[in-house]
């Protein structure tokens, strides 16, 4: 059996580096968590909300799943906004796709790669609502924009959901907002698509 003690060494270096840099970091986050953010995005190893947000733990609550999927028989998703939304009273929600995006790129090849298919049915579905525009693009621009349009739907999904329908009709102010990274110079690109008010 192949060990992971390199992991426990690493996170104790991570750790007492905290601890020097933030003597009572660890008490206080451990005593509540207030994040103004949720991220919904996607599962990929090289998009780490935290990191490429410069936040720090406890400043941002995040669902990942393949794709940044918001489906609205998803019932793990549904249940991190309800949360986010109701318990912690977070203002942002962000939904971040990013280039590159591997279940974007499946969507599209034609392949049958089992289960995940029918989780990718949805991306197809976007393709559809935006055939003429994608038609005419191919190879990367074609993946690309797909992402877009992806992160664009996914952020009218969030709207639509009973979660941020019932805080509106409250009053609450909470902002929905749709961004795309580029994983090959880190920077986020905002696609201007955000909701504060029910659609």
């Amino acid at each position: 059996m192949a060990s992971l003690e390199h992991l426990f060494e690493n996170n104790k270096v991570w750790s007492e580096k905290v601890n020097q840099e933030q003597p009572g970091f660890f008490d206080k986050l451990a005593k509540q968590q207030s994040p103004e953010y949720l991220w919904i995005g996607c599962s990929d190893s090289r998009v780490p909300a935290n990191q490429l947000l410069g936040l720090a733990p406890g400043e941002i609550f995040v669902h990942r799943n393949i794709a940044n999927q918001v489906v609205h028989t998803d019932l793990n998703c549904l249940s991190v906004i309800q949360y986010a939304v109701e318990v912690l009273k977070v203002k942002h929600i962000i939904v971040c796709g990013h280039f590159g995006c591997g279940g974007v790129a499946a969507s599209l090849d034609d392949q049958q790669h089992g289960l995940i298919d029918n989780w990718l049915r949805h991306i197809n579905d976007v393709y559809r609502f935006n055939k003429d525009e994608l038609n005419k693009l191919s190879g990367q621009e074609l993946t690309d924009r797909l992402c877009e349009l992806n992160v664009v739907e996914q952020v009218a999904n969030v709207a639509n959901t009973t979660t941020l329908i019932k805080a509106w009709n409250a009053n609450q102010e909470i902002t929905i907002h749709g961004f795309v990274y580029n994983l090959h110079d880190g920077v986020l690109k905002d696609l201007n698509v955000s909701i504060d008010t029910r659609p």
